[in-house]
């Protein structure tokens, strides 16, 4: 563990505070007409989910935390379990579905995604930015409406619902943003 100055918290440097993990979510340096300047940070447990503001001052010590990142693949769900394979030593780690969430549906066997561990736990996971899926059903276009961007509904193999440009159809393969949640382009 490094100690850092408070000013020096940015967006996703994980501390030490107060007991607990906390990941810096968004930051803002304030530098009031009387006083010294401070760093307000928005901070994130890392553990249980919880949201805490703090102001850390320039002259403050905090202990940085540095996440071991681990490649991981991932093999099949089993239940509300979730089996993945570590690619260097082949060890294998199941994890419940809620620990993924919602990008659970995402997941495809053998993708690669990177598992944050600290002291050997799991406490996140990271997976490809876009993934190329199958439109299983997807609305009718309605013709003359494109005076505007309009966008339809569809729904994806994984039985995802994402909104698409008018000329996605049935069966096309599409790139879909697994942070957001939306259409990006069509598949080559």
């Amino acid at each position: 563990m490094a100690k850092i100055n408070g000013s020096e918290i940015r967006p996703g440097t994980v501390i030490e505070h107060d007991g607990g993990l906390w990941a810096a979510v968004k930051t803002q340096t304030v530098k009031p007409g009387k006083g010294g300047a401070y760093n307000q940070v928005e901070l994130k447990n890392l553990i249980d989910g919880r949201k805490l503001n703090e102001r850390f001052r320039a002259d403050e010590g905090v202990e940085e935390i540095r996440l071991d990142m681990r490649d991981y693949t991932y093999l099949y769900a089993e239940g509300e379990q979730l089996v993945f394979m570590d690619v260097e030593t082949y060890d294998q780690i199941e994890l419940p579905t809620e620990f993924v969430g919602e990008r659970a549906a995402f997941l495809q066997e053998g993708m690669k995604v990177v598992l944050k561990l600290w002291q050997d736990k799991p406490i996140g996971v990271t997976l490809p930015q876009q993934v190329t899926l199958e439109v299983v059903e997807a609305d009718v276009a309605i013709k003359g409406q494109t005076a505007a961007s309009s966008y339809k509904p569809a729904k994806l193999e994984n039985g995802v619902r994402v909104l698409v440009p008018p000329f996605v159809n049935t069966g096309e393969k599409i790139v879909v943003d697994t942070t957001e949640v939306t259409y990006i382009r069509r598949a080559d």
